[in-house]
Order: C-alpha cells, then sequence, then structure tokens
C-alpha cells in the first residue's frame, strides 16, 4: 500500500501486534506507537563497534528525526549524550535503519549495547524502567478550528483522516482499528510509517499531509507528531487521543523505556539508577524538543 493511499480496513483485518516502533513491539493486549520500524532493505554487513568500558554502543536509525539522525539532531541522541554523560562514558553510534530485523541486526547480534527508544512491554529485549510516557495524538491546523478530541466526535465520520500505517499485513497502529471498529474506514488515508528512506524524515509523511491540506485531521505518536508541529510554519493543533484507552483491549498511551540484550543485567541496572537519578533532566530534555508527556499514575499519586 503506498503512502497517502486509502486504507480499506475492516476490524478483524487490523492485527493486534506489533507497531511503529522498528521493533515491531508486540503487546500483550493493543499496539504500541513508534517510529522504530520500517521496510527491509538491503543490509550492508560491517563489523560491531568494539566494546571497551568508556564508550556507550547506541544501536540508532541515521534517518529518523525527531528520533535520530546521523548529525546527532535527535532528541534520541541527546538523551545518549546525557546517559553517556551520566555514566563516564563517549558515545559511539552503529548505524542501522529502524525497520523489521533491527533488534535482530543490532543489538541481539552485539553490534551495540544499548536502543534509547523502546516500549515498555517489549519481550525481546530487555527493558529498564519507564522514562517517559506518551500518547498518540489528533493533529490538525490551527487555521481550520476544528478542536478534535474524541474517537466519537461525529465529524471524524466526514473529515479526511489520515493515519499511520505499517503495511499490507494490516500490522497496523491503534488508530486503524479504532477508526474501523466505528465504521469509519472510506475517509481514512493510510501512511507508511517507513515513509521514503532516500528523503529526510521519512516518517512524517502523515504530518506533512495535515500541514499542506491533504487531510483534515491526523492520528500519529505523540513523539513525532510534537517536534514536526513546533518546527511548521502555519501553526497545528495537537490533542491526546481520547478515550486514552479504547476499550479493555486497545491503548493509545505508552511507557517508553531504553531496551538493552536480555542477558545485560549490568547495563539494565545501571540505566534503571540512571533513569531514576535523572528524571527530571530527562523529562526536561523531552519537553524541550516538543515530545508530548503524559504523567504517569506514580507520579500524580507521589
Amino acid at each position: 500500500m503506498s503512502s497517502g493511499s486509502k486504507v480499506a480496513i475492516s476490524g478483524a483485518a487490523v492485527a493486534i501486534g506489533a507497531i511503529v516502533f522498528t521493533v515491531i513491539a508486540r503487546r500483550p493486549h493493543s499496539t504500541p506507537p513508534t517510529h522504530l520500524v520500517a521496510v527491509v532493505q538491503p543490509h550492508d554487513a560491517r563489523p560491531a563497534i568494539a566494546a571497551d568500558a568508556a564508550t556507550l554502543r547506541v544501536c540508532a536509525d541515521p534517518n529518523n528525526l525527531p528520533f535520530s539522525n546521523e548529525r546527532g539532531e535527535g532528541f534520541e541522541n541527546a538523551l545518549a549524550e546525557l546517559v553517556a554523560h551520566d555514566l563516564g562514558r563517549h558515545v559511539a553510534y552503529y548505524w542501522e535503519p529502524q525497520r523489521r530485523g533491527f533488534i535482530r541486526r543490532t543489538l541481539n547480534a552485539g553490534a551495540c549495547d544499548v536502543v534509547m527508544s523502546v516500549p515498555s512491554t517489549y519481550e525481546a529485549v530487555r527493558t529498564t524502567i519507564p522514562y517517559y510516557r506518551s500518547s498518540y495524538m489528533f493533529v490538525s491546523r490551527r487555521d481550520r478550528r476544528l478542536h478534535i478530541r474524541s474517537l466519537d466526535d461525529p465529524r471524524l465520520r466526514r473529515l479526511t483522516i489520515g493515519i499511520q500505517i505499517t503495511g499490507d499485513d494490516y500490522e497496523n497502529p491503534p488508530a486503524a482499528q479504532a477508526l474501523a471498529t466505528r465504521h469509519i474506514i472510506d475517509n481514512v488515508r493510510g501512511y507508511t510509517v517507513y515513509g521514503d528512506y532516500s528523503r529526510p524524515n521519512p516518517s512524517a509523511g502523515v504530518l506533512s499531509a495535515v500541514a499542506d491540506g491533504s487531510v483534515d485531521v491526523a492520528i500519529a505518536w505523540g513523539p513525532l507528531a510534537g517536534p514536526f508541529a513546533e518546527r511548521q510554519r502555519l501553526p497545528l493543533d495537537m490533542t491526546p487521543v481520547s478515550p486514552s484507552a479504547d476499550g479493555r483491549s486497545l491503548s493509545f498511551v505508552f511507557d517508553i523505556s531504553m531496551g538493552v540484550r536480555r542477558d545485560d543485567v549490568r547495563l539494565a541496572a545501571a540505566l534503571d539508577a540512571l533513569i531514576a537519578r535523572r528524571r527530571a533532566e530527562i523529562r526536561r530534555l523531552l519537553a524541550s524538543y516538543g515530545v508530548p508527556l503524559v504523567p504517569r499514575q506514580a507520579e500524580v499519586t507521589g
């Protein structure tokens, strides 16, 4: 299915499983967000970064803003620098497009030691304690004054809606399933999270469609939408998708952790301690990039 093409979705066709992190993250009930994912492309074998005590070997995508790029402009690049400095190390990147097989070819192959963002429930790696929580967002141009706040807003039946999809296999993010269960299908347009990797910021297609008026409103993962919205000439409005959980099996809010190899207990413990120690600084870093944060219940209750 090409980017921007009409999506033919039925509730039964949308798989409950992986999504947009190129970790296609497995979930117990609903599909997490993500920027981590994309189509398989030719892979040039190259040696792993030599492991040493002074280096934090980070698995990252060289062309995946606002998350990371080879010029160090993404918020995950900034986070990696913060983490490495706290641990008394320097960052060395092992670059690989975050697509299917990313974890297998990078972290689990021993080429690098940490992925900066994975869903906290992702079972293929050892996850740290969560360091942020975010939500899918309704995104629209401010000059349209739509103020969409709910999946049950009747206007969604007539507005053109852009959503992120992962491809023809229907391993889709939660918006596809939520709209399909409401029989909102014909006015939905799918934009692959993989995008055209030969161009900068390939995962931002659904948001570009909002900005140029190709769609009226998008439902997009907040950490992708927020930084993108801040860079637009025409202001964009963002509102967390409501309800945050659509029934018992479909969530629009996800905890995010760092991921290491399952047997790397020592690094996981060091990262857990760092996250607890530097939580406020990490939150300020994410907010400075426009990443929308949802308070976790433990933080709300004290």
